[in-house]
């Protein structure tokens, strides 16, 4: 069996390798279905059905779902460093909890993997119906701009998989210290964790790839996800959160590129972020109260992707 270490600091989520956890994930036979089986599902719920989209055009709708109020939001290419983290930042939850509990953490790791790829399955039923895009620079002068205008043809903003995935993170690293019995013990990396989701969510809108439409999307399909960990009262504390300053408690660890605390300043004007979250916090509200009466979780999305029109 092939055992793939790196030495990393103890006290900090973000200065965990994601190879550990890729490599041990692949060799362990206690994680390898979860990893056989996801990884594809990503693969294909992603990058295939939005390639083949974008070769095959016409085949599913397309909606641009830009807003107004995108435009009080400036373009800041320095973000592109946390947008981009956002699957390594999953990953390294997987190898903070190998490398600390060992054996103890092979099912919760190995059901937080499977829930990835189901998580993915879950926002392709939206996807596969209607795609969605914004207005986005085409900008390359940094080299990560031009791995993104490679890879990602930009046909699923609505729900966003960034901001689900780093929600989905930091609720399930808050319930697997749960299940260890070491919530207290680790409760600085949850927060920090928490505030990475909400750099990554910031992120999404500052280099362009997203609308502020999207987010409450993702939020709502957050809700329907797992409606126990992220209820609507959580959707609104997290949306609140939105361009708040990230605690002084990891500080210390501002050195790390991509970490919440390294985040660059972005000065947007406060009458404008409170706009931007009164519309999140609005639109998601909506989409609740139209599940009532839907049929299926994603009805609400696709109401509203077929009815958009720029505002």
């Amino acid at each position: 069996m092939i055992f793939f270490t790196i030495m990393s600091r103890k006290d900090s989520v973000y200065s965990e390798n994601w190879l550990y956890a890729f490599f041990n994930s692949f060799f362990f036979p206690a994680l390898r279905p979860a990893f056989c089986k996801s990884v594809p599902s990503i693969f294909y719920n992603f990058f295939f059905c939005q390639f083949r989209a974008a070769f095959l055009p016409g085949r599913i709708p397309v909606t641009k779902v830009d807003h107004a109020l995108d435009k009080k939001i400036p373009f800041v290419p320095s973000w592109v460093t946390i947008y981009l983290d956002f699957v390594h930042f999953w990953i390294r939850m997987i190898t903070f909890f190998l490398k600390r509990y060992k054996r103890k953490a092979y099912v919760p790791m190995r059901d937080f993997i499977y829930s990835v790829g189901n998580l993915y399955a879950f926002a392709a039923d939206v996807y596969k119906k209607n795609m969605s895009t914004t207005e986005r620079p085409f900008y390359i002068a940094r080299p990560r701009f031009f791995v993104i205008h490679m890879m990602d043809p930009h046909l699923m903003c609505i729900p966003s998989l960034h901001v689900m995935v780093v929600i989905h993170t930091y609720l399930q690293f808050k319930e697997t210290a749960k299940k260890l019995g070491d919530y207290e013990k680790l409760k600085e990396q949850a927060l920090e964790l928490k505030q990475g989701a909400l750099a990554i969510s910031q992120a999404i809108l500052f280099v362009k790839q997203h609308s502020v439409n999207c987010i409450p999307a993702a939020l709502y399909a957050m809700t329907c996800f797992s409606p126990e960990l992220f209820p609507p009262k959580e959707a609104e504390a997290f949306t609140n959160l939105l361009f708040s300053p990230a605690p002084k408690a990891c500080e210390s660890l501002r050195k790390i590129k991509v970490h919440p605390c390294a985040a660059p300043l972005t000065k947007i004007e406060e009458e404008d972020k409170a706009r931007i979250k009164s519309h999140i916090l609005s639109l998601y509200n909506r989409f609740l109260k139209e599940k009532e009466a839907a049929q299926s979780w994603e009805e609400p999305l696709l109401k509203f992707l077929r009815e958009y029109k720029n505002s």
